[in-house]
């Protein structure tokens, strides 16, 4: 009896966690500022196309940012907050590679001087993601807004919920249902990996000791594997490499083709082939042609993944600063 009580409770905890998340997104609608701020968005595209004309490579790192935000807590600006004692999101492993927060500040010292205390740091991030997709000749979505900026930013949340780039099918497949997104959500957004580049310390196990015995790993083509060693040394800590070689500043379909052909730069891309809906999705996507289906999947994808457990109405704050609280 007493364990079916428990079960009950965990019940109960999961379905008001639900509508609780439920009921802030609510709260997001497109055009959220057109009165109370109606130029914020063209303020956004106009820094981020100042941005990209003069470090395009900026435009991988600020997509990322929003999810990196977005599965720690929810999407409500705490990866950009510092730690007086480097305890923050930012601080984690897993985002120590995360770069453009300069250019989120310079988003918001534009917007706060448009429209002071209006425009949340939440929402810029997601508004950024969207804009840079586009400066690389990606498909458009509307953005909702309305969120509001949490106050708490942990070191420990970042590490428990981000998912690592060593992930099997399984973990990733659970790791997203467990912010309400299924499989098509995991294998449409790993297509931002079109865009971007990695520290060669995210993928060397699988070039030099992919099960602690000296081998590579062998999901992964033989050719690729020649090339990257070219490029990654072992225990190379600094060294980028493209994740979509040749195709790294455009925003297409040509990531499919790659991981199709078994050159998914990490072993997370490689997984999605281990799944069945995972890999007809890949299959069906990896020539050109899938590229108009493709783009309009990943604005449904990257929507949804926008109201993951928002906060809104008076919930939260509007950061003056992005970086810290008010």
């Amino acid at each position: 009896m007493a364990t079916s009580k428990l079960i009950f409770i965990l019940i109960q905890g999961i379905v008001l966690l639900s509508v609780l998340d439920f009921a802030n997104a609510q709260g997001l609608k497109v055009g959220f500022y057109a009165k109370s701020c109606p130029k914020a968005e063209a303020i956004v595209k106009k820094v981020i196309a100042q941005t990209m004309a003069v470090a395009p490579s900026l435009a991988g790192p600020l997509l990322r940012m929003h999810f990196h935000d977005c599965f720690v807590r929810g999407c409500e600006g705490s990866v950009l907050l510092n730690s007086s004692t480097n305890q923050a999101e930012k601080d984690a492993p897993p985002n120590l590679s995360l770069r453009g927060y300069g250019v989120i500040d310079r988003v918001k010292s534009a917007l706060e001087k448009a429209c002071p205390g209006v425009v949340s740091c939440s929402d810029i991030v997601a508004i950024v993601a969207r804009d840079v997709v586009v400066a690389d000749m990606g498909g458009h979505w509307d953005v909702e807004t309305g969120r509001r900026d949490g106050n708490v930013s942990s070191m420990t949340d970042a590490l428990l919920n981000l998912p690592s780039p060593r992930s099997n099918i399984t973990i990733l497949k659970s790791s997203f249902a467990q912010k309400g997104l299924s499989a098509k959500d995991l294998v449409v957004l790993s297509g931002s990996h079109t865009i971007g580049t990695s520290h060669c310390s995210s993928f060397n196990n699988r070039l030099y000791n992919f099960t602690g015995n000296g081998d590579t790993d062998p999901t992964l083509d033989n050719n690729y594997i020649a090339r990257l060693k070219m490029k990654c040394k072992p225990n190379d800590q600094t060294t980028l490499a493209e994740m979509d070689p040749g195709s790294f500043k455009t925003f297409d379909v040509s990531y499919y083709t790659l991981v199709a052909k078994r050159r998914g730069l990490f072993q997370s891309d490689a997984a999605l082939l281990d799944d069945s809906e995972t890999n007809t999705y890949v299959t069906n996507h990896a020539t050109p042609k899938g590229k108009a289906s493709f783009l309009k999947d990943f604005g449904v994808s990257m929507v949804k993944m926008g109201r993951i457990g928002v906060l809104t109405g008076n919930a939260g704050e509007i950061r003056r600063v992005c970086s810290k609280i008010n």
